[in-house]
């Protein structure tokens, strides 16, 4: 071992100090680390994901959000400015393309409420018992069905779904293909307000008391896996936009999260997230009824950006992967 000899004299010896040998993380190593994070911040705050696992990955954003904080504290142990700098600017992007999601606050106002239920249903094996309860508790203008069959539509009949919502636009069908739209008040089929691109997306005009006819669409698009992600793709893009002359609700599964540049386009044509006004917008609604916890947020309800939201609540709904999402709204005086 080196060392560093010091003599003094009129000591009668010599003092004898070590050398300090750091051993310093590599600023390779460093680098490693920060690049990966900084690149998935780029692709997410560009839109750039391209491809069935990439659109998938993107649903993790929010969890690569919170690991960002170990590239810049690696970076700064290490004294490498660049990475340290790097790896700030990419914590600040996830930061504010995340952290909103969980800010936001309800809405008040004095306009007709308008209540929205939405949940899938997985193939129709969701409990129809727990979904009246939701119901009957709630109290939802509309319910917004996907992946309900026709042997649901029988046990929601049997179990008094009728009385309570007692107007009805079914597209029911067969594994994940059907949907429907349950309501308090007279539904109006809507044809040809947008071309359904994957799943039965109904859509009608819903006329409450005091208040303009509303437009909502029921939303199912194919999930993102292989080839299926042209027509997801497709489908986001296919839906109607918001409109001046109307108020237009869009709820649903949409297999799409906040961190989905497809999602983001159709809801910067006029619309807005309910939870992410609410601060809601972080609550994961898939997968439910797991051995592992539900991990990300892929069911919605977007708002007219005249709407205001006074309330978001997820609920867990035993036999489905989804969870039910409710929005307690606020319609614009007419």
């Amino acid at each position: 071992m080196s060392a560093d000899i010091t003599a003094e004299k009129g000591v009668g010896g010599a003092i004898v100090t070590p050398s300090r040998r750091r051993r310093p993380i590599s600023r390779a190593l460093t680098w490693v680390l920060v690049a990966p994070f900084a690149a998935w911040a780029v692709a997410r705050v560009a839109g750039l994901e391209q491809g069935s696992l990439a659109t998938q990955l993107m649903t993790g954003t929010p969890y690569v959000a919170a690991g960002s904080l170990v590239p810049v504290l690696l970076a700064v142990l290490t004294r490498n400015r660049a990475a340290a700098g790097v790896a700030l600017v990419t914590a600040a992007a996830f930061g504010l393309s995340v952290l909103p999601r969980a800010v936001g606050a309800a809405e008040t106002s004095s306009g007709p409420p308008l209540r929205v239920l939405t949940l899938n249903m997985l193939f129709g094996e969701a409990d129809p018992g727990t979904v009246m309860d939701l119901v009957r508790r709630l109290r939802p203008d509309v319910l917004s069905t996907q992946e309900l069959t026709p042997e649901l539509v029988g046990k929601l009949d049997a179990a008094g779904i009728g009385e309570l919502l007692p107007h009805r636009l079914l597209a029911a069908d067969a594994g994940a293909r059907g949907s429907g739209l349950y309501a308090r008040y007279p539904l109006v089929p809507l044809e040809g307000l947008f071309r359904p691109v994957g799943h039965n997306m109904p859509a009608a005009t819903i006329t409450f008391p005091g208040v303009k006819p509303v437009e909502f669409v029921d939303v199912h698009p194919y999930a993102p896996l292989g080839e299926d992600v042209r027509e997801w793709a497709a489908a986001l893009e296919a839906l109607p936009p918001a409109d001046p002359g109307r108020i237009r609700i869009l709820a649903g599964d949409f297999n799409a999260s906040l961190d989905h540049a497809a999602l983001r386009r159709l809801i910067g044509r006029g619309y807005a997230d309910s939870a992410d006004r609410t601060g809601r917008g972080l609550i994961p609604t898939w997968p439910a009824n797991r051995r592992v916890p539900p991990l990300i947020t892929i069911d919605h309800v977007l708002v007219d950006q005249r709407v205001k939201v006074g309330e978001v609540s997820v609920h867990t709904v035993p036999d489905t992967d989804h969870r039910a999402v409710f929005a307690d709204l606020r319609l614009p005086r007419s």
